[in-house]
């Protein structure tokens, strides 16, 4: 996720460690310009101490001139830093710096030049420090504002960091372009170290929008079953957000998944996850074939008895003094597949009133109505859902 800026990018912006500035070159006095052209072929020919001898032979000569001292520097730093002698590089180009005759062009590649070797050293404080002077210069640099967003993360400043990406995230979602995946990343890291959870559910959300891979959704399903208050009687449907996902896959977590239907009961649901674990070789192998056997005879049993009494229990639901039993009667409906049916009693069940969990009313409806094909009317209930055990959360997903 933290990128790795090396040398050679300061190099390509302009510092070129091998050659001496043909601009200068033809102005040089020959006990100048001679030293540095022996320096620069000693250099290509990976002789780094005799480079510096040469250089340092240019820098004895009488009368520099600004100019002369400017380019016998700017040598030294480059052929420096192509050899990794960042102290060197790093001295040489913050005294250039320093001494305020850089020229204007000259000056954005130094700054770079030392923002990268101050990132590649992992001195992150003082990389934080010059990439900001570089941006002051050369503001539309998005990936040198990238690499100090990444210098404060590694820094910790996760607060400072995350201001900045989260900024840039919008910036190109403002511009009608995709966050990348490592964008996204980053903003998510820096939320999480930072105790940002309101935020980092939100780029989770983001993550799995842009990039729906299964990493993402297993931790939006941790978020969401680990904050504060979330109640137990959601793990069903936890398990079916996860099922749809294809989180859900284990033998053991299919089979509580089944009892957790049976309990509840929706015997249709506990049918249809039963048939589906056995159709992808989930049950009906391995040393706990015969209690999944069992398993199945009591799913196929409470699925035919229930299903046979269901219309007989809708006139005791109907004189309930609450809508509890039209609910819970219209999400057994459901779990048989019958959409309509159950659909109109969930919705006699809200608007009876008195219900023991409406949120959870509410994301079940909007379960059926999703199941039922009219995903826009899924989509309206789910942003009804409340609360804070868990129901809204789950109604995002």
């Amino acid at each position: 996720m933290i990128r790795r800026l090396s040398f050679r990018i300061a190099l390509a912006a302009g510092l070129s460690a091998a050659c001496l500035p043909a601009a200068h070159a033809a102005t040089l006095r020959p006990e100048v310009g001679k030293p540095l052209q022996k320096a620069q072929a000693l250099a290509n020919a990976r002789n780094y101490r005799g480079a510096i001898q040469q250089i340092n032979v240019a820098a004895a000569a009488h009368g520099l001139t600004s100019e002369e001292s400017f380019v016998i520097e700017q040598l030294r730093g480059s052929i420096a830093q192509r050899f990794n002698d960042t102290a060197t590089a790093s001295k040489v180009y913050s005294d250039m710096l320093a001494s305020g005759r850089v020229p204007a062009g000259e000056r954005p590649k130094l700054l770079l030049a030392e923002a990268s070797m101050a990132f590649d050293a992992k001195n992150f404080a003082s990389a934080v420090t010059w990439y900001q002077q570089y941006l002051k210069v050369a503001p539309t640099d998005a990936a040198a504002r990238g690499y100090l967003i990444s210098a404060y993360y590694q820094n910790k400043d996760y607060a400072t960091a995350g201001r900045l990406q989260a900024e840039q995230v919008a910036a190109t979602i403002r511009a009608g372009r995709r966050p990348t995946e490592e964008q996204l990343q980053l903003l998510a890291a820096c939320q999480r170290e930072g105790g940002d959870t309101l935020g980092f559910g939100n780029t989770m959300v983001q993550l799995v929008t842009y990039y729906p891979k299964p990493d993402y959704w297993q931790n939006m399903v941790h978020s969401a079953q680990t904050r504060p208050g979330f109640a137990s009687r959601l793990t069903l449907d936890i398990d079916r957000f996860e099922l749809a996902t294809g989180l859900l896959t284990k033998t053991d977590d299919l089979m509580e998944m089944v009892e957790l239907a049976l309990q509840v009961p929706l015997p249709g649901e506990a049918k249809a996850i039963t048939e589906h674990a056995y159709s992808t070789g989930a049950f009906g192998t391995g040393p706990q074939a015969p209690r999944q056997q069992r398993l199945r005879d009591l799913v196929n049993k409470t699925y035919e008895s229930e299903l046979k009494a269901l219309p007989g229990r809708e006139a005791d639901a109907q004189a309930s003094h609450d809508g509890n039993l039209l609910a819970s009667l219209g999400e057994e409906y459901v779990s048989y597949g019958q959409y309509p049916e159950g659909i109109a009693l969930i919705e006699a069940g809200i608007r009876k009133g008195g219900l023991r969990h409406p949120d959870d009313t509410r994301l079940h409806l909007g379960i059926a109505t999703m199941q039922a094909g009219q995903k826009a009317r899924a989509l309206q209930m789910f942003r009804t859902v409340g609360g804070r055990e868990g129901a809204a959360e789950i109604a995002r997903l």
